[in-house]
């Protein structure tokens, strides 16, 4: 994804640290030291771990083998070559205590070429034999028999899987994983489901599973349908191991679509925005418009509750401190220092004022990657919010100015996005990128506000603050790895800054 939407992996401690509480210590089973210790290493390597250096340690504190399965019909496997699936939760040492992780592991004696990619290591087996460990979810005998669990509503060790009621699967669909993703794997089964396992785990419910839920049964049109749900106890709480949601097909990814009409004003020398054929500002009026739909459900679904002065306050002042701490680490940000925190006093000022702003749960974290345009119209998807924050923030009520804001800066990225890497752009194009942002951020606010009936602009003192907290986040991303991009958010930080802000 082209947004900077990942935070900062933290490097784990070299310290093992004791579990934060739950289920008593589990016994250690054969093999467990053998594969924690290939565990230490290929962890690191895979994009969803919070972490790029080799763990001093890895602690199983869930292990369990699944039933053999039948063997297919048409299965010309011999017993002896078929694969046996286990599923892990991990525990690794972190800056802030434990972090747990969940691992579908494969064991084959021979791993086929489509799979080597995938692979862990070779371990001893019970018999003695060698055998490969891998990533099974990687494995079509794996993504096959989750989903059969899923629409037979089974059980697999203590993983609980149901499909939502009235939803009928086909159990035979092929199912082939999502490349690139960063925090979590998915599995796509034809053309119609997409499974999300989720990698990190905190105990408890997963918003992305209880907000698809609240959606669906509100008709929402801008969602996708709830299939299915994987459960399993996380330090003795119940907790969403995966979620099984509609599949939207022959989709186009916003963040795409927005950038070739960027790439489409650019080429033209004497266009302006809306002279040119691939003109976006009506699609962000219609994703405002969506955007805004979406909130409605989600407040009705899980109600709202007004922010109190000392409350706006809190969140001004966190925001305010998390930005003087980035200004500190990243020194082209050090000329706005006033500027910035000056923005933040004025949040705060509305706060005193006694503007009242409804809280509500919300997406979290969104962005044009977490929009998609079907047939229909507008669908918002991944609802589970920044990975990096707690899940009891992801699940909390929030203004839905935040939302909004991310949206700003994804569009604003937009575009830019050309012009990074390039040194000083030719005024041309910075006109060119600058009209494209602005206007499709008018169109996306103005949509929203016919939607809601309420204009986000006209809080502007905390859309301000939301959206320049945001884009110091940015800077300090941009600052440690893509430089050449930094020039995008920095202009953000001066404009937002500036008298009169950034709100088209």
């Amino acid at each position: 994804m082209t947004d900077p939407e990942q935070q900062t992996p933290e490097q784990p401690s070299a310290q093992q640290h004791p579990s934060d509480g739950g289920a008593a210590a589990r016994p250690a089973a054969d093999g467990d030291a053998e594969i924690a210790g290939m565990l230490a290493s290929w962890l690191p390597q895979q994009r969803w771990f919070a972490g790029r250096t080799e763990l001093a340690g890895v602690d199983i504190v869930s292990r369990h083998r699944l039933a053999a399965e039948p063997a297919a019909a048409d299965s010309a496997a011999p017993d002896a070559d078929r694969a046996e699936f286990e599923h892990l939760i991990v525990e690794v040492p972190a800056a802030d205590g434990v972090r747990r992780y969940q691992l579908w592991i494969g064991r084959r004696p021979v791993l086929p070429e489509r799979l080597t990619h995938a692979e862990i290591g070779a371990a001893a087996s019970p018999g003695g034999s060698a055998v490969v460990l891998y990533d099974a979810l990687h494995d079509p005998e794996l993504s096959a028999l989750l989903l059969r669990a899923i629409a037979e509503n089974r059980t697999l060790g203590d993983v609980t899987a149901v499909h939502r009621e009235g939803v009928m699967l086909d159990p035979s669909a092929h199912g082939f994983v999502v490349t690139g993703e960063q925090s979590n794997t998915s599995i796509i089964y034809g053309d119609s489901g997409i499974l999300k396992v989720f990698r990190r785990l905190e105990p408890g419910p997963n918003p992305d599973a209880e907000v698809h839920a609240a959606l669906a049964e509100r008709g929402s049109a801008h969602s996708a349908d709830l299939f299915g749900e994987m459960t399993g106890p996380v330090a003795g709480e119940p907790t969403t191991l995966a979620v099984l949601t509609q599949f939207f097909a022959n989709s186009a990814d916003g963040w795409q679509m927005a950038t070739a009409s960027v790439r489409d004003l650019m080429a033209e020398g004497d266009l302006r925005a809306d002279e040119v054929g691939g003109d976006f500002a009506a699609e962000s009026y219609r994703l405002g418009q969506a955007v805004a739909s979406v909130h409605h459900d989600l407040a009705e679904a899980f109600g709202t509750g007004p922010a109190d002065e000392a409350q706006l306050r809190t969140d001004v002042e966190a925001m305010a401190a998390l930005a003087a701490s980035t200004i500190d680490e990243v020194p082209e940000l050090a000329p706005y220092r006033d500027a910035v925190l000056a923005v933040f006093a004025q949040a705060t000022d509305f706060a005193r004022a006694g503007n009242t702003v409804p809280l509500q749960r919300i997406h979290g974290d969104l962005h044009l990657g977490q929009t998609l345009r079907t047939l229909t119209g507008w669908a918002v998807i991944d609802f589970e919010g920044e990975p990096s924050k707690s899940l009891q923030y992801r699940r909390a009520l929030h203004s839905p100015l935040r939302d909004v804001a991310g949206m700003l800066r994804s569009l604003d990225y937009a575009g830019h996005h050309m012009l990074a890497g390039t040194g000083q752009p030719d005024a041309q194009h910075q006109f060119r990128a600058d009209e494209w942002a602005s206007r499709n951020r008018t169109a996306f606010c103005d949509g929203y506000a016919a939607e809601a009936g309420t204009d986000p602009r006209a809080a502007d003192a905390l859309l301000r603050a939301f959206e320049l907290d945001r884009a110091v986040y940015e800077a300090g991303y941009e600052h440690n790895y893509r430089p050449s991009w930094l020039p995008i958010p920095l202009q953000a930080v001066a404009t937002l800054t500036s008298l009169g802000g950034h709100h088209d």
